[in-house]
């Protein structure tokens, strides 16, 4: 098993919690950790048609043939054996007694938040980030077009075979889970286009006019993609500044070979020149950010900021009071250019300092505080 940043995160909220919900995208490990961690308690898939079926029709009958409690896999699929849950952790001493996974945080949180309000520890894991990987012999482009799911790096298997298949299976039972979507094809379409915007400031009228459904529609397929961990919308930060700044989210994917594969890509050396591979890159690294804070267990207080005139800063990183300046550059030659975005953000916000994530290999330091970094060592 290829070893997991969350796991001393989840062993915490174990100690803490009476259970704990690990939620990620599909075929993101999430199984094969907890079953790592907690050896001792039964594993139960609710995906098995009669076990399912079982919970279902008999909630409190299923749940009485595990007493020491259990980890229940795609908990999601029976979303009735929550208020049953709530009572058993209520009269139980102990933490860490059922573990819960699921692949759709939408009806996830809402059943959770309904049950087992204060009850239950959360924890998102996303694929694997670029530390688990751990490959130094691989290229850039070889790194964004393999993504980051555990199955394509503990085994033999072709991205470009894997992906298409997921893509499907999402589809076709996920996206159905979630929401009656009839037309088929027509998602797809749009899912295809949301991977032509990546790096881009959402638009949702122009993927309406492209995609032929109303706008409403493409929030409500926003949500649905949202809520299965394929992309997410990095916000603004337009917090003490001017009224100038840009109020529209960017579209990101958590898994940079998913993008790719929509994109119609199934060869790394298409990607060597291809016109997004610098969005690509800078999803990547922001993925990575948002892998880090899940990963122990942080929030996400990740944005970006731009200006109506076209001055921007990729990513800003709050901690605490402050907040820290990010370029993201996929060139492996550093320029002045590379500066401008931060310099221009610390003339404003009266700061110093910030980071460039690049493709090269060389650690710089500058004299005004600004570290240039290669994404390796991020």
């Amino acid at each position: 098993m290829i070893p997991r940043e969350a796991e001393s995160e989840i062993r915490i909220l174990a100690r803490q919690f009476k259970a704990v919900a690990v939620i990620g995208p599909r075929q993101s490990g999430k199984t094969t950790l907890v079953k790592y961690i907690f050896t001792e308690k039964p594993y139960v898939s609710l995906e098995n048609p009669d076990l399912r079926m079982f919970a279902l029709e008999d909630p409190r009958g299923f749940l009485a043939n595990y007493p020491q409690g259990a980890i229940l896999d795609e908990v999601q699929r029976v979303p009735e054996i929550f208020s049953y849950l709530q009572q058993i952790l209520d009269e139980s001493g102990e933490n860490g007694l059922f573990i819960l996974t699921g692949s759709n945080n939408f009806l996830l949180q809402e059943h959770l938040s309904q049950s087992l309000s204060g009850r239950v520890g959360y924890i998102n894991l996303l694929p694997l980030s670029l530390g688990e990987i751990n490959d130094t012999q691989s290229t850039t482009t070889q790194l964004m077009f393999k993504g980051g799911y555990p199955a394509l790096h503990s085994e033999q298997i072709d991205p470009a075979r894997w992906f298409p298949n997921y893509i499907r299976t999402y589809i076709e039972r996920d996206v159905r889970m979630i929401k009656n979507i009839t037309n088929l094809t027509t998602f797809e379409r749009f899912l295809r286009l949301c991977a032509g915007r990546i790096g881009q400031l959402l638009n949702m009228s122009s993927l309406s006019v492209e995609t032929g459904v109303d706008v409403k529609t493409i929030s409500a397929w926003l949500s649905v993609l949202e809520a299965s961990f394929i992309l997410f919308r990095l916000q603004p930060y337009h917090e003490n500044f001017n009224k100038r700044v840009v109020k529209m989210p960017k579209l990101y994917f958590y898994d940079t070979g998913i993008a790719v594969s929509l994109l119609g890509i199934d060869d790394p050396a298409q990607l060597e020149y291809h016109p997004l591979r610098g969005s690509l890159f800078e999803n990547m690294i922001i993925a990575e950010y948002m892998k880090k804070l899940a990963n122990a267990g942080k929030p996400n207080q990740l944005y970006f900021w731009r200006d109506n005139v076209g001055n921007e800063v990729d990513l800003l990183w709050q901690q605490g009071n402050s907040l820290v300046p990010i370029e993201i550059k996929s060139g492996q030659t550093i320029t002045n250019e590379y500066l401008r975005g931060i310099s221009f953000w610390n003339k404003i916000s009266q700061t110093q300092g910030g980071t460039i994530i690049y493709g090269g290999e060389i650690k710089q330091s500058r004299s005004n505080g600004i570290v240039v970094l290669p994404f390796r060592e991020l």
